[in-house]
């Protein structure tokens, strides 16, 4: 069977594509997260440039740049800020924990004893009161994350240069993404090598997940971690501002929230005595902390994402742990793209039999 000349050049064609796709992929490996989040920050405020190219119809480079500078302004300046005040905390409570100021086992012991005693029974029988076993766990433990902790501050002075250079580029690819966005867009739609409706539906949930979980997600997190650290400030706990971004971090995560961390405090502050400040906790985690998501995620986002709270936690985990901070956006992303390609996968399957039923049927008749 001779193979046509049109087929056999139309296979060089999409081989020579699919190698040089992964020759630039390998080009631009250093900048990958740079690309990425200026992706995410041009679809999340492309509402925002066409706002003000309403205002300036005739001057989409003054509309970009007016986008890149509030972008600058109310985000990237705000949680340098924050960022910095959390690294002086955050170097506080190392130093405490390296001369024994912090001692976990110590608290543990605390709340143990505060325990009632037929609890206190039950604790030691179910093999949790050797505590001396716990304060070698403990000290361990925080030797390896002191490790990690010293790797990682080692490893940000290293490459602060090359931090800075991919933060420049982020911000310069930002403007060009805002600016011919709505060319570039439909353009990649028409390249993909996919069915026009599959490549729209595709598309259309791409940026749906990414702006539910930046503007939703995200933005959430951000205002439980913020309610968790003005609490714990309240209460006169130290560090509140790390506690408030732990609490963030853990609000991006369903089935676990923020009260992973304001649970075990309030129980430590009230073992210890302190009740008022542990009622405090409670209340605000309760009825503050924990209806923050409730009431903010439906005016932030207007629609589901589709995604099983199972299946993101999972794929938040693991993004996490492969690619670092983009995994929070680029795990759920992942997840939705599957379930939305096997879903048009099954549909097309399930049009192809009916198509397949009605033709039996007309054969019949």
């Amino acid at each position: 069977m001779l193979i046509s000349k049109d087929r056999v050049e139309h296979g060089g064609l999409i081989l020579f594509l699919a190698l040089i796709t992964l020759g630039l992929i390998a080009i631009v490996s250093s900048f990958i997260g740079a690309l990425l989040w200026a992706v995410l920050a041009a679809i999340l405020f492309q509402p925002l440039f066409r706002r003000l190219l309403r205002r300036w119809p005739d001057r989409r480079n003054s509309a970009a740049a007016a986008t890149l500078l509030i972008i600058t302004v109310a985000v990237i300046l705000p949680a340098a800020i924050i960022a910095s005040l959390v690294a002086d905390q955050a170097a506080g409570v190392y130093a405490q924990l390296r001369s024994g100021q912090i001692n976990f086992a110590v608290y543990f012991e605390q709340i143990h004893d505060a325990l009632p005693a037929r609890l206190q029974h039950l604790v030691d029988s179910s093999g949790f009161g050797s505590f001396d076993r716990a304060r070698e766990q403990v000290s361990q433990t925080l030797g390896n994350s002191a490790s990690m902790l010293a790797r990682r501050a080692l490893s940000i002075g290293a490459n602060a240069a090359a931090f800075l250079l991919a933060f420049g580029v982020g911000l310069y690819v930002t403007f060009f993404l805002l600016r011919d966005g709505e060319r570039i867009g439909p353009a990649v739609i028409r390249a993909l090598p996919l069915p026009r409706p599959v490549a729209e539906r595709l598309t259309a949930k791409f940026v749906a997940v990414v702006r539910a979980t930046i503007k939703g997600s995200g933005l959430v997190a951000l205002a439980q971690g913020a309610l968790g650290a003005i609490t714990f400030w309240i209460v006169g706990l130290p560090a509140a501002l790390l506690w408030g971004v732990l609490m963030a971090i853990a609000a991006l995560l369903p089935a676990i929230g923020p009260a992973i961390i304001w649970g075990p405090v309030a129980i430590y502050l009230l073992a210890t005595g302190a009740i008022w400040q542990g009622a405090v906790v409670i209340a605000s985690g309760v009825l503050v902390i924990g209806l923050a998501d409730n009431i903010l995620r439906p005016i932030l986002v207007g629609r589901d994402t589709g995604i099983p709270d199972w299946l993101v936690l999972v794929t938040t985990l693991g993004g996490i742990d492969l690619i670092g901070l983009s995994g929070i956006v680029v795990g759920p992303l992942v997840a939705a793209l599957f379930l939305t390609g096997w879903r048009i996968l099954t549909e097309e399957r399930q049009g192809r039999i009916v198509s397949a039923d009605e033709d039996v049927e007309q054969t019949d008749s």
